[in-house]
């Protein structure tokens, strides 16, 4: 099943194509008010852990790594990520992240997970 997903930072303004907006950090970003960040849900459980977030550093040379790990992980969160699916079901789905770096970061990850790309 082809999942509509789209990814992008929560600092941007909220758009109607945007379907339900989903907050993918383990971490409320700073700056940004529930208000403005017009969440359907933060699944904060559904962030890497503590330990691999720390460990990648949002370094690009651990990249494949990272997204090989944090696909370990999301194999054994599977709460989680059913519930994730489950609102993928009714339509687009924005996973947001709070990260500078727009290429390398766990909602890129999250993504190429869902869709069975990476």
């Amino acid at each position: 099943m082809a999942f509509d997903i789209a990814v992008k930072r929560i600092y941007e303004t909220p758009a109607a194509e945007d379907g339900q907006r989903v907050l993918v950090d383990r971490i409320w970003p700073r700056g940004v008010s529930k208000e403005h960040a017009a969440l359907a849900l933060w699944l904060k459980e559904i962030a890497p852990s503590d330990e691999l977030r720390k460990w990648f550093g949002h370094e690009p040379a651990r990249w494949a790594e990272f997204r090989e790990r944090y696909g370990t992980e999301l194999d054994g969160n599977g709460e989680a990520v059913a519930q994730l699916r489950g609102l993928l079901g009714h339509g687009k789905v924005t996973l947001l992240y709070g990260a500078h770096d727009e290429v390398h970061n766990n909602a890129v990850a999250l993504a190429g997970y869902l869709r069975g790309t990476g």
